[in-house]
């Protein structure tokens, strides 16, 4: 009895939605384009660390390399991107990487990362309102700052802001009424937002290939102690290196590559709108590859600008661009800057807001949080209740905490996303077919007792399979090795991460183990590449399988295991409040569980999300 009670448990944890394929029902209204979709990403990716972001890399990690380091970032970013991208296409529906997790990897993992989604977007949307009100404060000579410390201080260091931030308490409430109104409102005020600040970073590229200097790119010695002779606070300046276009060499470039990876994240708030765009299955991969594409050419062309523009040691990290103006006798072009870098961070705090509502609406709808957080209002068609509750949450956070040591568990939540979808997509693409279908009846145990017999597992099999369409076999197959891979990438990306210089000097024991666990991983990939690959159409299908997926995953994981001990223990505490309220209301009331108690059920041709949408509560 016991036995079974934890088989019956475990198989909760795992349980998978099903899904018809194509487009279904929704009660969202479907009023986006492609073009909506790519201000989206766009706005949501391109925020004011283009402004800010280049002048630090560029400054003490690769100098005027930055734009080989945006290269390599942006290449890291396209294989999570290519992976979301097939996703859209294959499941064009809310919930992001939470439903691809779900549908794929059960409900366990679909809910830990809807839970990390949520964390990410709530700090997300706090820390940039707060940088919006401090990029207005310091246009205006710190008027705001001052008076509020004068007269109302909080004084929790490390817990809470120095000050109430009101400016951004009343912007992020602001901007939660407008989400209220419906997507395509949000969606015009996001592209007008977008096109200035595209035309500003246009005018910032153009000043630069202008007015900069060739020979900023080939500096050398004598030009840094003139430089040094010609300032008056020689401490300002950065380091030389070794001068030239590389002055810190590959491990500069490797370095600035892993900070200016962040600076491409956002992209994934498109995958949200699969219940709003008009054609999700053409739209989503579309918007996601453009506007990753249109964020790679404005971050190439500001550090390449700025590089021209300055030496890169006389950059200033908090504020390169104006700088660089006013080195090259254009200060007054400070003002278009500033415009800029509010509108991006306008775009940048509402890509953090639309997706978030989202996210708790599909994971609501499936029972896995609060029913009542599913509500949609009759009228706007949006998930009011969630933008309501999520946009209170986050402009609390934004009023009274101080957010710089959280923002990393922003990384953790969306780096562990990135890391599931390509998994996901690895796995999904070796199932058979009817895995998409709403056959409910086909759980996995019984699919297992149903495979033919001639069908056996063997060595010979595992490298030369006999059919070159997927079987439950080889989809189990797959899915057993990609679990491996996901655990033995973990294991080496922890070693590179933690113990780099025993391994860098050659130590014996290090050198077998990473030299193990590469032939491991080698071994297993040759495993995954020999089985059959499902032939169904698609509008997108991520190339080179299962190599692009691993490359993901290995990006991924390796960035996650350079968080701080404070950061993953953040993560542990957010994660207990997660599984507390998964086992205490989730678990029971998920609607694969309501699914397994009423198989009446199974005769209604709709998708599983909109069988009980009778049962949730009445829209507003």
């Amino acid at each position: 009895m016991l036995w079974q009670a934890l088989r019956r448990f475990g198989q909760k944890l795992v349980r998978r939605r099903t899904l018809e394929p194509g487009m279904a029902e929704t009660r969202f209204a479907r009023c986006l384009n492609t073009l909506d979709l790519v201000a989206l990403g766009v706005g949501s990716t391109l925020g004011a660390g283009v402004y800010v972001l280049a002048g630090e890399v560029a400054k003490d990690k690769a100098g005027p390399s930055i734009v080989i380091c945006f290269l390599v970032a942006a290449l890291s970013s396209v294989l999570a991107g290519l992976c979301y991208a097939e996703f859209g296409a294959r499941v064009p529906r809310s919930g992001s990487a939470y439903l691809y997790s779900y549908v794929t990897v059960g409900e366990l993992w679909a809910f830990t990362t809807g839970w990390n989604l949520i964390l990410s977007y709530v700090i997300g949307t706090a820390s940039v309102a707060r940088a919006w009100s401090s990029a207005f404060d310091n246009l205006i000579g710190n008027h705001i700052s001052q008076t509020l410390q004068g007269s109302i201080s909080l004084h929790v260091p490390h817990v809470l802001a120095e000050y109430p931030d009101f400016f951004a308490l009343g912007l992020v409430l602001l901007l939660t009424g407008l989400l209220a109104l419906g997507a395509s409102e949000s969606a015009l005020v996001t592209k007008v937002f977008t096109a200035v600040n595209l035309l500003v970073l246009g005018f910032v590229i153009i000043s630069g290939f202008i007015k900069g200097d060739p020979h900023n790119w080939k500096l050398t010695e004598e030009d840094y102690e003139l430089a040094i002779a010609g300032f008056n606070d020689s401490y300002s300046l950065g380091p030389l290196g070794s001068g030239g276009f590389v002055p810190f060499g590959v491990q500069g470039i490797l370095r600035g590559a892993a900070t200016c990876f962040y600076a491409f994240v956002g992209f994934d708030c498109i995958a949200t709108t699969g219940e709003e765009a008009q054609n999700p299955q053409r739209s989503i991969p579309v918007g996601i590859v453009i506007s990753l594409f249109v964020c790679f050419l404005a971050y190439f062309g500001v550090s390449s600008a700025l590089t021209l523009m300055m030496p890169y040691y006389q950059l200033q990290p908090e504020s390169p661009l104006p700088e660089a103006f006013r080195h090259v006798g254009w200060a007054p072009a400070r003002y278009v800057v500033a415009v800029g870098s509010l509108c991006a961070l306008s775009t940048s705090l509402l890509g953090s807001m639309f997706p978030m509502p989202r996210v708790i609406y599909a994971m609501a709808e499936d029972g896995l949080l609060f029913r009542v957080l599913a509500q949609i209002h009759s009228g706007t068609h949006t998930p009011i209740v969630a933008t309501v509750v999520s946009g209170i949450i986050a402009a609390l956070m934004a009023f009274l905490f101080e957010l710089t040591d959280l923002v990393d568990l922003m990384s953790i939540g969306t780096l562990l996303a990135y890391s599931l979808v390509s998994i996901c997509v690895l796995i999904l693409r070796y199932q058979p077919d009817q895995e998409m279908k709403n056959e409910e009846d086909e759980m996995d145990l019984q699919e297992e007792e149903r495979l033919p017999e001639a069908e056996k597992l063997s060595l010979q099999g595992l490298f030369c399979p006999l059919n070159s369409t997927p079987t439950p076999l080889s989809g189990q197959v797959v899915y057993v090795c990609s679990s491996l891979l996901a655990l033995l990438l973990s294991v080496l990306c922890l070693v590179l991460a933690q113990w780099p210089i025993p391994l860098l000097s050659g130590e014996p024991v290090w050198v077998g183990v990473v030299g193990l666990l590469l032939m491991l991983i080698t071994g297993i990939t040759g495993i995954i590449w020999r089985q059959p690959q499902s032939s169904a159409p698609l509008h997108f299908k991520v190339p080179a399988l299962p190599l692009l997926p691993l490359m993901s995953i290995f990006v991924n994981v390796y960035l996650m295991m350079q968080m701080t001990a404070g950061t993953w223990a953040r993560f542990g505490v957010w994660m207990l409040i997660g599984f507390a309220i998964y086992f205490g209301y989730g678990i029971q009331h998920s609607l694969e569980e309501v699914k397994g108690d009423q198989p009446r059920l199974k005769s209604r041709g709709q998708t599983v999300g909109l069988d009980l949408s009778g049962a949730c509560t009445p829209s507003l």
